[in-house]
């Protein structure tokens, strides 16, 4: 089974070009959620939290105070680089457990969904990455338009902390352009034509 990660800055279309993909019965591992569902449940990873930062990681009912991560992690590029340290490789080892029973029921190859695919090494796993691009001004307008708590001056941030587009497409085996101007479902129907011939 071919593994294919699939990655772009935010607001890019990562997550439409994967429902599509879903439409046409390829599993999706979607890293985001996924380590969302770790840090809350994990419990070797909840004590690692707690003894990287603080008590105050996990509400008095055992809930995951996101908001309280944010605020120590997000502001200090130090102490995120500590979160992700953290996270990424027990999201790599769910992964993994995925990826065997994607492999065990039989589908020709399987998507990774992850924005910081190769900040976190995560490409390693994989045996083809896609990225999506779309120019900065069409990611920021449809950010703004999904998530109207978030600023342009967030959304900067956020596109900061991510490699740059340029980089991606340097690094990625194909390109999904999602620019406005060019149709989504032919570029993924191509893809999966090919994927299923490889495998």
């Amino acid at each position: 089974m071919l593994r294919i990660g699939i990655t772009g800055g935010i607001g890019s279309g990562k997550s439409i070009v994967c429902r599509l993909f879903q439409l046409l019965g390829v599993s999706v591992y979607d890293s985001d959620y996924r380590a969302k569902w770790i840090m809350a449940n994990d419990l070797s990873l909840r004590a690692e939290l707690v003894t990287t930062f603080g008590p105050k990681t996990f509400s008095e009912t055992g809930q995951l105070d996101r908001a309280y991560l944010a605020r120590v992690a997000f502001s200090d590029p130090a102490q995120l680089t500590l979160l992700n340290s953290l996270v990424h490789p027990h999201v790599g080892r769910d992964f993994e457990t995925w990826a065997v029973a994607q492999q065990q029921a039989g589908h020709a190859y399987s998507l990774k969904e992850a924005a910081l695919l190769f900040e976190s090494g995560a490409y390693r796993q994989l045996d083809r990455i896609i990225t999506v691009f779309a120019p900065q001004a069409v990611r920021q307008a449809r950010v703004l338009r999904r998530d109207p708590h978030r600023t342009a001056e967030d959304i900067l941030a956020i596109v900061g902390k991510q490699m740059s587009e340029e980089e991606k497409m340097q690094r990625a085996d194909y390109v999904v352009y999602n620019d406005d101007q060019q149709l989504l479902i032919p570029q993924v129907l191509a893809l999966d034509t090919l994927f299923r011939q490889q495998a």
